[in-house]
């Protein structure tokens, strides 16, 4: 039996904090959050599948799912699964575009277009998630296959943090990559998730 008025927001682990943050902010006592794993960014194929049975299993227990994900590289399959479902989801391509807001990531993108970005989650894991996953202490001659088109690291910070800052600058310097960071706060995430729940429709 569906709980009244209780919406299921199916995350990205990339952006739990960031979700939970803005959920607290607006004191939304009715959202449930469930995060699949933020590893995946690096297998995006597994995301689609796992996303519809995190819907089907949400079937009568929640009035409404939500899903905070953007495409995040599985080439239209989650849309797919979402329209086939009746869920919707957060606007973009990447976390990137959402954090950024689309017309400003947009602007970044044909600015540089080798451009590698970081977010305040993948400034504090860029060890376990790039160095770690690709090996790159161990096989330091991948560096220039993998990294050898881009030219600057840009973070786009959700929080005013020395110390995440510095780690992303670091980051940088490991790929051997120009540095910037830019503010965004949580961009259109906030955004979206207030819009979404001033247009639902009660239980």
């Amino acid at each position: 039996m569906a709980q009244s008025g209780t919406v299921l927001v199916i995350a990205c682990g990339a952006i739990a904090h960031e979700l939970v943050a803005v959920i607290r902010a607006n004191r939304w006592e009715h959202c449930r959050v469930q995060c699949l794993p933020a590893e995946w960014h690096n297998t995006p194929q597994r995301i689609p599948g796992a996303v519809r049975a995190r819907i089907r299993a949400a079937a009568g227990r929640y009035a409404d799912v939500f899903v905070a994900y953007a495409d995040c590289g599985t080439g239209g399959l989650l849309d797919k699964v979402l329209e086939e479902e009746g869920v919707e989801r957060l606007p973009g391509a990447h976390c990137y575009e959402f954090f950024a807001g689309a017309q400003a990531f947009r602007a970044l993108s044909e600015e540089a277009p080798g451009t590698f970005y970081l977010t305040d989650f993948l400034a504090r894991h860029f060890q376990r998630l790039i160095v770690e996953t690709f090996r790159l202490d161990e096989h330091p001659e991948l560096l220039p296959m993998l990294f050898g088109n881009y030219t600057r690291v840009v973070y786009l910070a959700q929080t005013e943090d020395a110390a995440l800052t510095a780690r992303a600058h670091a980051a940088a310097e490991r790929l051997g990559l120009a540095f910037e960071r830019r503010f965004t706060g949580y961009g259109e995430l906030a955004a979206r998730l207030v819009e979404f729940d001033a247009q639902r429709q009660p239980a």
